[in-house]
């Protein structure tokens, strides 16, 4: 009898594994359509065009003369960058963007790299797509693709491409070159915006990867941070076999276990696999992730409900777009810069850097399509998507800048990407990382790819 019970349990806990155990489940890849009005019956023109930025002196002549007629509201006495964006120190900002910023020198250094752009279910996608200046012989390189975030931009990779693309010349080992392509996602700079509501990361995630067989690519890597990290990981969900590696340097992998885990990690950590780094990361609670998101998020819930409103004002003024932006390349670079009147920002930046960034949402007038992402991803509300209760499984590595908004430890990364591979505790650096930290970002990117291929 006690045979037969023990037998019963024993196949009745195997069962359960059986059917508890995770689905390998991808997402739909479905299709789409972005332009205006119908979808035409002729097929797409799938051909690549060269492009090039472009100026014009009628063009800075109207940002001139609006940055002249900037309305300034003085700063409150010690204020630093706790009401937002200090209006002393953006004088400074606004003066040598008016005098000294030389904004056809930037054209030419954002044509240095070759750009082109594609239909895609009908909208222009633009990219950049740079290849090595040599490889070892008998050597392919790896195509690597890499998504930026709001409010950034493909310039914020300019930094890092050379790196990758031409390791020896920058003091590292060429075990891995990549040939990089960088696109501007719908609505972003040079990128058309979707006429129609519902664009969210999977469609973007679904545009990036016709984007890359028709670049002739059937397997590649993808890399990504802020909403570059949740449309990376969209596309792993949807093409799981084209994806040969997934790396990302922010972590959107919030659940009911890691919030219960984060609220009782102060006394139980070790429990739950927190490390002592994590402990440092993470805790206090209240400072460094409570309050620190709600002192951060307030834009968030602006663009996740009502973007057109502020966009207006953003996309008549230029000075309100710089300190609308610029004030988050400083608290989310490190969210201590607050306490200084200048914001830290040319600590990690160049005004020239900054203001080029700020410049390609002004110039093509994309702050409002820009925004309205938040909406299309985050107006319906948290996990009532399905890719957010969806693991990946494609092989992932992780870099987590100590500054980022907020830690992700490994035990959260891990429940999200059950085939993480490499995590690393970086140095510094925090939320733009190939734009404050390059050489780091790369590193660790040649870390995880040599981690993968010992496999």
């Amino acid at each position: 009898m006690w045979l037969e019970i023990i037998l019963t349990s024993v196949l009745a806990f195997a069962i359960y594994l059986f059917m508890s155990r995770d689905k390998e489940e991808t997402l739909p890849l479905e299709d789409g359509w972005w332009g205006p009005g119908t979808r035409p019956a002729a097929r797409e023109d799938e051909s690549i065009h060269p492009f090039k930025v472009e100026t014009s002196d009628e063009e800075i002549h109207d940002l001139h003369q609006r940055i002249d007629k900037f309305r300034f509201t003085p700063a409150l006495e010690d204020s630093c960058f706790h009401y937002g964006f200090n209006s002393n120190y953006l004088k400074k900002v606004i003066s040598y963007w008016r005098n000294e910023f030389d904004w056809k020198k930037q054209v030419e250094i954002l044509n240095r790299y070759p750009h082109f752009k594609t239909k895609i279910e009908g909208l222009d996608i633009h990219f950049i797509h740079v290849k090595p200046p040599q490889l070892p012989a008998g050597r392919t390189p790896k195509p690597l693709l890499m998504v930026h975030g709001w409010p950034g931009s493909f310039y914020e990779f300019y930094k890092i491409i050379p790196l990758l693309t031409d390791p020896r010349n920058h003091g590292l080992s060429d075990e891995h070159v990549f040939e990089v392509i960088c696109p501007s996602i719908p609505g972003y700079g040079f990128s058309e915006a979707s006429s129609k509501k519902g664009f969210n990361s999977v469609a973007t995630a679904r545009i990036f990867y016709k984007l890359m067989l028709r670049l002739g690519f059937q397997e590649f890597y993808i890399q990504g941070g802020d909403w570059g990290s949740l449309i990376c990981t969209n596309m792993a969900q949807l093409v799981p076999s084209h994806v040969k590696g997934l790396h990302l340097n922010m972590g959107l992998v919030l659940s009911n276990f890691s919030t219960l885990t984060l609220l009782l990690g102060r006394r139980f950590g070790r429990f739950f696999g927190y490390t002592e780094r994590d402990m440092e990361l993470l805790y206090p609670f209240k400072e460094k992730v409570f309050y620190s998101l709600m002192r951060e998020s307030g834009y968030m819930h602006i663009q996740c409900t009502k973007p057109d409103t502020v966009g207006c004002a953003l996309n008549d003024s230029p000075v309100g777009l710089a300190a609308y932006i610029l004030e988050k390349f400083s608290t989310w670079t490190n969210t201590e810069f607050r306490y200084l009147e200048d914001g830290g920002l040319e600590r990690k930046f160049s005004l020239d850097d900054l203001l080029t960034n700020v410049m390609l949402y002004w110039t093509t007038g994309t702050i409002v399509s820009s925004q309205r992402f938040y909406k299309e991803n985050l107006g319906q509300g948290w996990m009532t998507q399905k890719h957010e209760r969806m693991k990946v499984y494609v092989p992932t590595g992780f870099s987590a800048f100590p500054s980022e908004l907020i830690h992700t430890p490994e035990k959260w990364i891990r429940l999200k990407y059950p085939k993480l591979i490499s995590y690393s505790y970086m140095t510094r650096g925090g939320h733009f990382a190939a734009f404050e930290e390059p050489d780091l970002l790369a590193q660790d990117i040649r870390k995880f790819l040599s981690v993968l291929e010992r496999q």
